[in-house]
């Protein structure tokens, strides 16, 4: 999820660094902060490759959890609770 929007920041902050009706100013501040968000994409990249890397090796676990969802459960949910009276 994170990945999914740094890579949007990134994008978006690429298109205002490269903008030809932006002034020079806001060009250069906008590339140094998609420079920063590059930097945020290596780290974070290196970051999962290395918890992956973990799981493989068995040095570390993903717990899995059992979803609980409200939304169609008539016993949780008072507008279904409601419907059924």
């Amino acid at each position: 999820d994170r990945l999914s929007i740094l890579a949007l920041k990134i994008y978006h902050m690429n298109e205002e660094a490269n903008r030809v009706d932006a002034g020079q100013e806001h060009m250069i501040k906008c590339q140094a902060k998609l420079d920063v968000l590059l930097e945020q994409r290596v780290d974070l990249s290196t970051a999962i490759n290395q918890l992956l890397e973990d799981i493989a090796n068995g040095d570390k676990y993903m717990k899995v959890y059992k979803q609980m969802k409200m939304y169609n459960d008539d016993e949780l949910n008072p507008v279904l609770r409601g419907a059924k009276k």
